[in-house]
């Protein structure tokens, strides 16, 4: 089943060598990627352009878009959604939320809407986009994957200092204070992990309520935890100079020996594979929920909280700007 691919952040470390690999493998499907600054003077997007360049014969494009900006995510929705409806673009068959943000060196970020940058950019913003598209996808189905960490679970990750726990006041999540202690590594960490977790709970409720809609049932949602990730440029992306150094000089250059150590190490090739085959359903074509690369695995107790889950749906559709008229899941508002 030939379709369109829709994969966000697809200039990120992590995106190059899925989309290399989904172009190789996969060479009937339709590519969407989008990026934050789609110019070649952005040299991860002048990266981009140089691996698609090599397989001409699959269809791909690149279009810009700030997952920042939610009139830019609308506004992208409303074209996608255009370009289906006239047959310039193929029928929606995957969605990868790839994009993600973290700042673990300055004070909190609010975006131009007023939101946590980190939350906007891996939750509301992949939700809208979702939501808006979910009545273009193939009538056969297809695949929405998003993206967890271990560290979306209270006591997993070496780095959590404060638990990645959602406030029983959602508001402070999308709009929190100044931090209550002067910590950026420690601060921004949580406002990571927290995104991370409203994101996998919001998963299982978007599940039940695809599963609802007898046109939308087909269509499975998924969140994978790719693991450690010990080439990623997340780790030298918005970090203290030691996480930098750990990874230049540490983790790269060592790989084979802490590999040997912790088996959980990956590379982002190995990562990209997992990715492209869970969104093109070569893999696990009918499961839901949460995944530790390839193994359905379990998520978090919060994430499993049902009046949590509930919660973050009601809310990301405020924050997200989704209504009954432009969603297509109308038993999520009743």
């Amino acid at each position: 089943m030939a379709g369109t691919i829709l994969i966000t952040a697809a200039n990120s470390s992590l995106a190059i060598p899925a989309i290399k690999y989904l172009l190789t493998k996969y060479p009937d499907y339709t590519a969407l990627l989008t990026v934050r600054d789609a110019s070649d003077s952005d040299r991860n997007t002048k990266r981009l352009r140089s691996t698609i360049a090599k397989h001409p014969r699959p269809k791909k494009s690149i279009h810009e878009l700030d997952l920042a900006d939610f009139s830019a995510v609308h506004k992208f929705a409303d074209d996608v959604i255009d370009k289906i409806r006239r047959g310039s673009l193929p029928p929606l068959v995957g969605i990868a939320c790839n994009a993600f943000y973290w700042n673990l060196c300055r004070e909190p970020e609010l975006t131009r809407d007023g939101y946590e940058r980190s939350l906007q950019v891996i939750h509301i913003a992949h939700a809208a986009l979702v939501l808006r598209l979910l009545g273009y996808f193939h009538s056969d189905g297809g695949r929405v994957v998003v993206f967890s960490s271990d560290a979306h679970w209270q006591g997993k990750n070496g780095l959590e200092r404060y638990p990645p726990t959602i406030p029983g006041e959602l508001d402070l999540l999308g709009k929190p204070g100044p931090d209550p202690t002067p910590d950026n590594l420690g601060r921004g960490f949580q406002r990571y992990t927290r995104a991370k977790l409203a994101i996998v709970a919001w998963m299982y409720a978007l599940n039940r309520y695809l599963n609802e809609e007898p046109r939308l049932r087909d269509i499975t949602v998924v969140a994978i935890n790719p693991r450690t990730l010990s080439d990623s440029r997340a780790l030298r992306t918005n970090c203290p100079p030691m996480l930098v150094f750990m990874s230049r000089f540490i983790f790269q250059p060592l790989r084979p020996l802490i590999r040997f150590m912790d088996p959980t190490l990956r590379t982002l090739a190995e990562a990209g594979v997992d990715v492209v085959d869970l969104t093109v359903r070569a893999v696990h074509p009918q499961a839901r929920g949460y995944f530790t690369w390839l193994k359905h695995d379990q998520s978090s107790p919060e994430s499993m909280e049902l009046r949590t889950q509930q919660m973050l749906w009601k809310k990301t559709l405020e924050w997200a700007r989704i209504t009954q008229e432009n969603a297509a899941l109308p038993k999520a508002f009743s």
